[in-house]
């Protein structure tokens, strides 16, 4: 029996042109070797959580789970591919841009309540007072990483609706938060910890555990897992909880270059 593949196409928008992560600058990325400034992972893995909550609803939102890498860049105002084929009782998720296959990912459906794996190892904490600059040091295993308390409101919500052009209507009628909203907050613990320079996020495990309203309270809590050199670029991984209202709503494992081979050879150079 052949497979039933859902497609979507969206324009791809940077939504972090003016961000502290200049990878996201046109001017630094094509030092970099890219054409442009990078659309971010994250908004990448919104434009691929479309898939998964056509599929299965609100559902999704309490017992869901998504596996996404990000292979390639995804530029501003591309027209980005998305695609999603039922396999194995889950959804094979890849998007594609300008010929290129950008992002490859796995969502699935949980039959009963999933269970948090990682919830007692990760005792609450809050950002760094002092951030220092990224290093072996400061992203070392077992460092946790917190972020300040953070709410999301209305108008957030519809202006992020927009940028990631979210067609499902569920979420301004019920106020229910995006998941790529949630999965920023990964990104968070990294930012409100150390200084970087130009970084790439990579790679999320998310699984869902409850729905995240406008107005909730949000935190992280996460731990440093590995923080490992390969093919010249440094990366960092970690373990996180999102909890809402003191309720864990999400478990995530991040994976980000954090110092791309490309600083290291210019500082060679220089």
């Amino acid at each position: 029996m052949k497979a039933s593949t859902a497609m979507r196409e969206v324009s791809a928008y940077n939504t972090a042109v003016s961000s502290d992560n200049k990878i996201h600058d046109d001017a630094v990325a094509r030092r970099f070797g890219f054409r442009a400034g990078l659309v971010p992972g994250v908004e990448v893995y919104a434009y691929m959580a479309h898939m998964p909550v056509a599929r299965w609803g609100r559902a999704w939102f309490e017992r869901g789970y998504a596996d996404c890498r990000f292979w390639k860049p995804v530029y501003d105002g591309a027209l980005a591919r998305i695609t999603a084929t039922e396999e194995d009782d889950g959804l094979t998720l890849a998007v594609e841009s300008a010929g290129e296959r950008c992002a490859t990912g796995r969502a699935s459906f949980a039959s009963q309540q999933p269970t948090f794996l990682i919830a007692n190892t990760i005792p609450p904490a809050g950002p760094a007072t002092d951030r220092v600059p990224a290093s072996e040091e400061s992203l070392a295993p077992g460092r946790p990483l917190g972020i300040a308390p953070f709410t999301i409101d209305r108008a957030m919500l519809l202006d992020y609706l927009a940028e990631v052009r979210e067609t499902e209507p569920m979420y301004r009628t019920e106020g229910l938060v995006h998941p790529g909203q949630i999965l920023r907050l990964a990104n968070m613990a990294l930012v409100q910890n150390v200084v970087l320079g130009p970084w790439i996020h990579v790679g999320s495990k998310v699984t869902n555990f409850a729905a995240v309203y406008i107005g909730q309270c949000l935190t992280l809590r996460s731990k440093i897992t590995s923080n490992v050199t390969s093919k010249g670029h440094s990366i960092v991984e970690f373990d996180a909880v999102v909890v809402a209202d003191e309720r864990g709503v999400a478990q995530i494992t991040h994976t980000a270059i954090w110092r791309p081979r490309q600083v290291s050879e210019n500082s060679e150079a220089a």
